[in-house]
């Protein structure tokens, strides 16, 4: 039977750190409790939030709802085959623990994916990704609950409609279902994804192209970049990059002699939304307690005890000024409430 706790403290539960409340709070350690949550949503007029492992949220002030906080993380191998192995990971799980299950049992293909925080139900929604790799690529199916219907489903990857730090789940279904699993199809046979950023470089480092190192790469670059949520909250990259036309790259290399760049298409072109902080300015620049990080321009920090609100303020500043500086605007990658 599930316990509902009432003004229920978030700072913990959050990597922004943001010290607000919820009027209602439901753990779930089975399905059946989390079954048990929708029904007692059904009976209110509240507002809700599915909460995964708070590395994408930022509150801007306290949630006056409830909050269902899916907490199961069994893994099981659910078929194999000579090349393939497909995993069953339950959306509680920390991510970057399955990650780590999966290189040292010599699984390939979320290893750039490394050290990114969360859990496995975020993944798919947000189709996390980094140095190369997208979740997308390994997802077989996505299971979970329509909260209005108290059913479940399954998706194949097809469904999930998976783009660009978008899938079905941040728009069609926003805010309508529960992720309860995801299946991830990963390779046995030995595949690396090494030409993005800095990761070859960083691996030279470290010897003997391993599984291991390849992993250990990706997290040495990541924490040269983004500082620990315990030291300084955040919540990782705070903006997308944005995807720009070849005309409006041309432009910018006009005036700029080298742009980072991605090519998506023929026509369309990643900038790191980082370079284009970075270059604006912005890196170390603070206002009231919200701060852009002093190593890593894509990222905002509370440097204490900052509300959501100012973290929201400056964000605001730094698209408008990215928009008047290169007429390019970028889009917070995470989630406001």
């Amino acid at each position: 039977m599930i316990q509902i706790q009432h003004n229920f403290n978030l700072k913990a539960f959050n990597t922004f750190g943001i010290d607000i409340q919820a009027s209602e709070y439901i753990a779930c350690h089975i399905i059946d409790d989390i079954m048990e949550a929708l029904k007692h949503l059904s009976h209110r007029q509240k507002s809700y939030l599915i909460l995964g492992g708070g590395s994408n949220i930022l509150f801007s002030k306290a949630f006056d709802g409830i909050v269902i906080h899916p907490l199961l993380n069994k893994i099981k191998v659910v078929k194999e085959s000579s090349e393939h192995i497909w995993v069953e990971v339950e959306a509680g799980a920390v991510w970057d623990d399955f990650v780590a299950y999966c290189v040292d049992k010599d699984w390939y293909g979320i290893e750039n994916l490394s050290y990114i925080p969360g859990n496995i139900g975020a993944s798919p929604v947000q189709n996390i990704g980094a140095y190369g790799v997208e979740v997308k690529d390994c997802i077989e199916d996505v299971k979970g609950i329509y909260i209005d219907k108290v059913e479940s489903f399954q998706f194949s990857n097809k469904d999930c409609q998976f783009g660009y730090r978008q899938s079905i789940f941040k728009s069609e279904l926003k805010n309508k279902v529960i992720i309860t699993s995801v299946v991830f199809r990963l390779s046995k046979v030995q595949s690396f994804k090494l030409d993005y950023g800095s990761v070859k470089a960083e691996l030279e480092k470290k010897g003997e192209l391993t599984l291991h190192n390849v992993r250990n790469a990706i997290i040495d670059i990541r924490k040269s970049k983004l500082p620990e949520p315990e030291e300084l909250g955040n919540a990782g990259s705070f903006f997308k990059n944005p995807v720009i036309s070849k005309d409006a790259f041309n432009i910018l290399l006009k005036e700029y002699n080298e742009v980072p760049n991605y090519p998506v298409n023929n026509n369309m072109i990643k900038v790191p939304a980082g370079w284009l902080i970075d270059q604006a300015g912005w890196k170390g620049k603070s206002m009231g307690n919200a701060a852009v990080h002093t190593k890593q321009a894509l990222v905002l920090v509370n440097q204490g005890n900052a509300k959501g609100s100012e973290v929201i303020s400056l964000a605001n500043a730094i698209i408008d000024d990215i928009k008047s500086k290169f007429n390019i605007v970028i889009e917070p990658e995470v989630n406001i409430l």
